[in-house]
C-alpha cells in the first residue's frame, strides 16, 4: 500500500467513486442490511448522482497511488450556511480499519463548510455507527435506532465564532 493521499473531486472521478460506493455497500453492509436494501442504495449512487452531488458538496477522494479507494463530501444541511451535512463517506473494504476513513472525516472537518457550521450531521449506516462515535459524533436527539431510511443520525455540535 502506497501512501494514502486526499484530494478534491475532479471531473470524471464520479465513475470510480460510484464503483467504490457500490463495492463497499455490497460487501461491508451485507451483515446489517437486506440484499434489496443494498441494491436500492447501489442504484442511488450512480456516476450521474455522484457528479450532481459533487456540484453542491465539497467532495474529497482518498487515493492509493492513482487509485480512488475512498470518498466523502460535506455540504450545507438542506442549503443552510450554519449547519452542514457529511455525505457519501465510503472506503473500500480492503482499506477499512487502516485510517482512511479517519483521514476523510478529518479533511471534511477541516473544510470551510464544517468551520462555518454550529452543527454537522451525518446519516450513518448501522455498519459505521461505531466509527462516527469514535470520531466524536453523538446520536441526534439521543435516538440510537435507524430511521425509515435505515440510517442512524449522528451529529457534532461546536461553538462557532462570528
Amino acid at each position: 500500500m502506497e501512501t494514502i493521499t486526499l484530494r478534491r473531486f475532479q471531473k470524471d472521478d464520479e465513475y470510480a467513486i460510484s464503483d467504490v460506493i457500490c463495492t463497499t455497500l455490497a460487501i461491508s453492509n451485507q451483515k446489517d442490511y437486506s440484499p434489496a436494501f443494498i441494491e436500492e442504495n447501489i442504484r442511488s449512487h450512480s456516476p450521474e448522482v455522484i457528479a450532481q452531488r459533487a456540484k453542491d458538496a465539497h467532495f474529497y477522494v482518498a487515493m492509493d497511488g492513482e487509485t480512488i479507494i475512498g470518498c466523502g463530501g460535506i455540504t450545507g444541511y438542506w442549503g443552510s450556511t450554519e449547519e452542514s451535512y457529511l455525505t457519501s463517506i465510503f472506503v473500500l473494504p480492503d482499506y477499512q480499519g487502516k485510517g482512511v476513513g479517519r483521514k476523510i472525516v478529518e479533511a471534511l472537518e477541516a473544510d470551510e463548510y464544517f468551520h462555518r457550521a454550529w452543527r454537522t450531521e451525518v446519516g450513518s449506516s448501522l455498519t459505521a455507527v461505531s466509527f462516527y462515535r469514535k470520531m466524536g459524533y453523538e446520536f441526534k436527539n439521543e435516538i440510537t435506532t435507524p430511521d425509515e431510511y435505515g440510517t442512524v443520525r449522528l451529529e457534532k455540535r461546536r461553538v462557532v465564532s462570528k
